[in-house]
């Protein structure tokens, strides 16, 4: 049997500007959590991960959010970052021009710029996986619908924490046997097992405090 790994698709840093999450912290946190391939996925920019690849080679997936006129998507290995505001197709074209693997994050979490079935239905052809588990959605329907739909697809699927906080990284998983390229990821996943549940009461609480801490820090974005 191929030995697995565990990797975490979806966490942000300090520069997202809703997360508390600060670079040499994070890390640590993975590997004490057994992380062994963290994205990093910040909202619409790439210098977190960037700084944090330079940290921690290995570990660091440099990823970004990438907010577009339809909704929201998640891109791995990615070279330059992508602005938001541009509509989904542009942005998937500019992605594919740098190799990059293409998610749907929380697809039908429409408080979160989830996708109308129309929209999401059009880019389907374009993208790698959807996220079918994340673990800041607030109902488990939410996640359990984007589950179905890929399923019903045979589409491949990724899970992520979505974590703005420590106390929430790790709480997606997806194991899966080791991969260090777009291309090995879309191998690995064929075999992958997702983990993982939803952030409690007690646990968002948690993470709103530090977050709301994190924005009052003049010294946030020295990581």
């Amino acid at each position: 049997m191929t030995e697995r790994i565990r990797a975490e698709f979806h966490c942000h840093t300090v520069y997202s500007h809703d997360s508390s999450n600060r670079i040499p912290q994070l890390l640590a946190a993975a590997h004490e959590r057994g992380i062994m391939r963290l994205a990093i996925t910040d909202h619409n920019t790439i210098r977190g991960a960037l700084l944090a690849k330079e940290f921690d080679p290995q570990l660091v997936i440099v990823s970004e959010e990438i907010l577009t006129q339809q909704g929201e998507l998640l891109a791995y290995y990615v070279k330059e970052a992508i602005p938001k505001g541009l509509s989904a197709r542009e942005t998937i074209i500019r992605l594919k021009d740098q190799g990059a693997f293409i998610a749907i994050p929380h697809v039908f979490d429409l408080r979160r710029h989830g996708w109308r079935m129309q929209d999401l239905l059009d880019i389907l052809p374009f993208v790698d996986a959807l996220e079918v588990f994340n673990a800041r959605c607030l109902a488990g329907s939410i996640n359990r619908r984007a589950y179905e739909f890929a399923e019903e697809r045979n589409l491949p699927m990724i899970a992520g924490s979505d974590a703005h906080s420590l106390v929430e990284l790790g709480l997606g998983s997806v194991f899966l046997p080791e991969f260090n390229s777009p291309d090995e990821l879309r191998e690995a996943l064929k075999t992958a097992v997702i983990e993982g549940r939803l952030v409690s009461p007690l646990e968002h609480f948690k993470a709103s405090m530090l977050i709301g801490l994190g924005r009052l820090d003049p010294w946030k974005k020295r990581y």
